[in-house]
Protein backbone atom coordinates (compact mmCIF):
# COMPACT_ATOMS: atom_id res chain seq x y z
CA UNK A 1 0.00 0.00 0.00
CA UNK A 2 2.81 2.37 0.87
CA UNK A 3 4.56 1.59 -2.42
CA UNK A 4 1.36 2.39 -4.35
CA UNK A 5 0.99 5.69 -2.49
CA UNK A 6 4.58 6.67 -3.29
CA UNK A 7 4.02 5.76 -6.95
CA UNK A 8 0.86 7.90 -7.07
CA UNK A 9 2.64 10.89 -5.52
CA UNK A 10 5.53 10.53 -7.97
CA UNK A 11 3.12 10.43 -10.93
CA UNK A 12 1.19 13.44 -9.63
CA UNK A 13 4.37 15.49 -9.24
CA UNK A 14 5.53 14.53 -12.74
CA UNK A 15 2.18 15.31 -14.41
CA UNK A 16 2.70 19.09 -14.74
CA UNK A 17 6.01 18.37 -16.49
CA UNK A 18 4.29 16.15 -19.05
CA UNK A 19 1.23 18.17 -19.95
CA UNK A 20 0.15 21.74 -19.22
CA UNK A 21 -3.19 23.49 -19.52
CA UNK A 22 -4.21 27.12 -19.68
CA UNK A 23 -5.80 29.85 -21.74
CA UNK A 24 -4.76 31.93 -24.75
CA UNK A 25 -5.93 35.38 -25.75
CA UNK A 26 -4.99 37.21 -28.91
CA UNK A 27 -5.27 40.45 -30.82
CA UNK A 28 -5.81 39.93 -34.58
CA UNK A 29 -3.81 42.19 -36.89
CA UNK A 30 -6.06 41.28 -39.84
CA UNK A 31 -9.81 41.33 -40.44
CA UNK A 32 -11.69 38.08 -40.88
CA UNK A 33 -13.31 39.52 -44.03
CA UNK A 34 -12.29 42.00 -46.72
CA UNK A 35 -15.11 44.20 -48.06
CA UNK A 36 -15.60 46.87 -50.71
CA UNK A 37 -18.31 48.98 -52.34
CA UNK A 38 -19.18 49.42 -56.00
CA UNK A 39 -22.08 51.46 -57.31
CA UNK A 40 -25.33 50.09 -55.95
CA UNK A 41 -23.77 47.17 -53.99
CA UNK A 42 -22.00 47.88 -50.69
CA UNK A 43 -20.46 45.66 -48.02
CA UNK A 44 -18.92 46.49 -44.64
CA UNK A 45 -17.64 44.31 -41.81
CA UNK A 46 -16.82 44.35 -38.11
CA UNK A 47 -14.30 41.90 -36.68
CA UNK A 48 -14.13 41.83 -32.89
CA UNK A 49 -10.50 42.36 -31.95
CA UNK A 50 -9.98 39.26 -29.86
CA UNK A 51 -9.21 35.57 -30.02
CA UNK A 52 -9.65 33.54 -26.85
CA UNK A 53 -9.86 29.93 -25.76
CA UNK A 54 -8.25 27.02 -23.92
CA UNK A 55 -4.83 25.59 -24.72
CA UNK A 56 -2.99 22.38 -23.83
CA UNK A 57 0.55 21.22 -24.51
CA UNK A 58 2.19 17.81 -24.34
CA UNK A 59 5.83 18.31 -23.37
CA UNK A 60 8.27 16.07 -25.23
CA UNK A 61 12.03 15.51 -24.83
CA UNK A 62 14.70 17.75 -26.38
CA UNK A 63 12.72 20.97 -25.96
CA UNK A 64 9.84 19.82 -28.15
CA UNK A 65 6.14 20.12 -27.44
CA UNK A 66 2.82 19.43 -29.11
CA UNK A 67 0.27 22.23 -28.60
CA UNK A 68 -3.46 22.18 -29.28
CA UNK A 69 -5.63 25.33 -29.03
CA UNK A 70 -9.34 26.08 -29.40
CA UNK A 71 -9.71 29.77 -30.27
CA UNK A 72 -12.98 31.67 -30.74
CA UNK A 73 -13.80 34.99 -32.38
CA UNK A 74 -17.02 36.74 -33.40
CA UNK A 75 -17.58 38.74 -36.58
CA UNK A 76 -20.35 40.31 -38.62
CA UNK A 77 -20.89 41.94 -41.98
CA UNK A 78 -23.57 44.08 -43.60
CA UNK A 79 -24.55 44.50 -47.23
CA UNK A 80 -26.93 46.68 -49.19
CA UNK A 81 -28.13 46.50 -52.79
CA UNK A 82 -30.17 49.39 -54.18
CA UNK A 83 -32.43 49.44 -57.23
CA UNK A 84 -34.76 51.94 -58.86
CA UNK A 85 -37.46 51.52 -56.20
CA UNK A 86 -36.01 48.75 -54.01
CA UNK A 87 -33.46 48.42 -51.22
CA UNK A 88 -32.19 45.06 -49.98
CA UNK A 89 -30.10 44.99 -46.82
CA UNK A 90 -28.35 42.01 -45.24
CA UNK A 91 -27.03 41.69 -41.69
CA UNK A 92 -24.92 38.61 -40.99
CA UNK A 93 -23.37 37.41 -37.73
CA UNK A 94 -21.30 34.33 -36.97
CA UNK A 95 -18.65 32.84 -34.74
CA UNK A 96 -15.41 31.22 -35.82
CA UNK A 97 -13.69 28.36 -33.97
CA UNK A 98 -10.03 27.80 -34.86
CA UNK A 99 -8.17 24.64 -33.82
CA UNK A 100 -4.37 24.90 -34.32
CA UNK A 101 -2.23 21.77 -33.82
CA UNK A 102 1.39 22.88 -33.48
CA UNK A 103 4.78 21.30 -33.01
CA UNK A 104 6.85 23.61 -30.81
CA UNK A 105 10.58 23.88 -30.12
CA UNK A 106 11.98 25.78 -27.14
CA UNK A 107 15.58 26.91 -27.21
CA UNK A 108 17.56 25.75 -24.15
CA UNK A 109 17.97 29.02 -22.26
CA UNK A 110 17.17 29.60 -18.56
CA UNK A 111 13.90 31.20 -17.38
CA UNK A 112 13.05 32.92 -20.68
CA UNK A 113 13.01 30.44 -23.56
CA UNK A 114 12.52 31.63 -27.16
CA UNK A 115 10.44 29.21 -29.21
CA UNK A 116 9.23 28.59 -32.72
CA UNK A 117 6.20 26.55 -33.71
CA UNK A 118 4.40 25.37 -36.80
CA UNK A 119 1.62 23.09 -37.89
CA UNK A 120 -1.92 23.07 -39.20
CA UNK A 121 -5.16 24.75 -38.14
CA UNK A 122 -8.77 23.85 -38.76
CA UNK A 123 -11.54 26.47 -38.81
CA UNK A 124 -15.30 26.01 -38.58
CA UNK A 125 -18.15 28.53 -38.50
CA UNK A 126 -20.82 28.47 -35.80
CA UNK A 127 -24.02 30.40 -35.16
CA UNK A 128 -24.17 31.70 -38.73
CA UNK A 129 -27.32 33.76 -39.36
CA UNK A 130 -28.26 36.33 -41.96
CA UNK A 131 -31.30 38.65 -41.77
CA UNK A 132 -32.47 40.00 -45.13
CA UNK A 133 -34.74 43.04 -45.31
CA UNK A 134 -36.27 43.88 -48.69
CA UNK A 135 -37.99 47.24 -49.09
CA UNK A 136 -40.09 48.15 -52.12
CA UNK A 137 -40.85 51.85 -52.04
CA UNK A 138 -42.96 53.48 -50.93
CA UNK A 139 -44.48 51.12 -48.37
CA UNK A 140 -43.77 47.36 -48.59
CA UNK A 141 -41.07 45.72 -46.42
CA UNK A 142 -40.40 42.01 -45.91
CA UNK A 143 -37.86 40.37 -43.63
CA UNK A 144 -36.45 36.84 -43.86
CA UNK A 145 -33.52 34.99 -42.31
CA UNK A 146 -31.24 32.17 -43.38
CA UNK A 147 -28.32 30.12 -42.06
CA UNK A 148 -26.98 29.65 -45.59
CA UNK A 149 -26.28 33.14 -46.99
CA UNK A 150 -25.41 33.62 -50.64
CA UNK A 151 -21.89 34.76 -49.72
CA UNK A 152 -21.07 31.50 -47.88
CA UNK A 153 -18.47 29.46 -49.75
CA UNK A 154 -17.13 26.94 -47.19
CA UNK A 155 -18.23 26.22 -43.61
CA UNK A 156 -14.89 24.57 -42.83
CA UNK A 157 -11.35 25.22 -43.96
CA UNK A 158 -7.78 24.48 -42.94
CA UNK A 159 -4.45 26.28 -43.09
CA UNK A 160 -0.75 26.25 -42.33
CA UNK A 161 0.54 28.00 -39.20
CA UNK A 162 3.92 29.50 -38.26
CA UNK A 163 4.77 31.32 -35.04
CA UNK A 164 7.54 32.54 -32.76
CA UNK A 165 7.58 33.84 -29.22
CA UNK A 166 8.95 33.63 -25.67
CA UNK A 167 8.16 31.23 -22.85
CA UNK A 168 8.59 33.15 -19.59
CA UNK A 169 8.59 30.95 -16.49
CA UNK A 170 7.42 32.77 -13.35
CA UNK A 171 7.03 30.41 -10.36
CA UNK A 172 4.26 27.97 -11.35
CA UNK A 173 3.01 30.07 -14.28
CA UNK A 174 4.23 30.15 -17.88
CA UNK A 175 3.51 33.37 -19.82
CA UNK A 176 4.02 33.00 -23.57
CA UNK A 177 3.70 36.06 -25.84
CA UNK A 178 3.74 35.04 -29.50
CA UNK A 179 3.30 36.35 -33.02
CA UNK A 180 1.46 33.87 -35.23
CA UNK A 181 0.70 33.70 -38.95
CA UNK A 182 -1.85 31.43 -40.67
CA UNK A 183 -2.37 30.90 -44.38
CA UNK A 184 -5.83 29.45 -45.07
CA UNK A 185 -6.41 27.24 -48.10
CA UNK A 186 -10.02 28.23 -48.88
CA UNK A 187 -12.19 31.32 -48.56
CA UNK A 188 -15.15 30.65 -46.28
CA UNK A 189 -17.01 33.67 -47.71
CA UNK A 190 -16.95 34.90 -51.31
CA UNK A 191 -19.38 37.30 -52.98
CA UNK A 192 -20.12 36.77 -56.67
CA UNK A 193 -19.33 40.44 -57.32
CA UNK A 194 -15.94 40.16 -55.62
CA UNK A 195 -16.87 42.79 -53.03
CA UNK A 196 -16.67 40.51 -49.97
CA UNK A 197 -14.35 37.60 -49.28
CA UNK A 198 -12.49 35.89 -46.47
CA UNK A 199 -8.90 36.96 -45.91
CA UNK A 200 -6.61 34.01 -46.62
CA UNK A 201 -3.78 35.64 -44.64
CA UNK A 202 -4.23 35.86 -40.87
CA UNK A 203 -1.82 37.35 -38.33
CA UNK A 204 -2.21 37.96 -34.61
CA UNK A 205 -0.38 38.70 -31.39
CA UNK A 206 -1.19 36.15 -28.70
CA UNK A 207 -0.40 35.59 -25.04
CA UNK A 208 -0.73 32.20 -23.37
CA UNK A 209 -1.04 31.52 -19.64
CA UNK A 210 -0.38 27.88 -18.73
CA UNK A 211 0.20 25.90 -15.54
Amino acid sequence: MRALLLLFLAAASAWPQIISFGVKAGLPFTDFLDTASSGRVNFSTVTNRYLVGPTAELHLPAGLGLEVDALYRHFSYQGTTSGVDTLTSQSTTAGSWEFPILLKYRFPTPLVKPFVDGGVAFNTLTGLNQTITNTVFPSRTTTTSTTNPAQLNETNTMGLVLGAGLDIHALFLHVSPEVRYTRWTNQQFRDVNGLLHSDLNQAEFMVGFTF
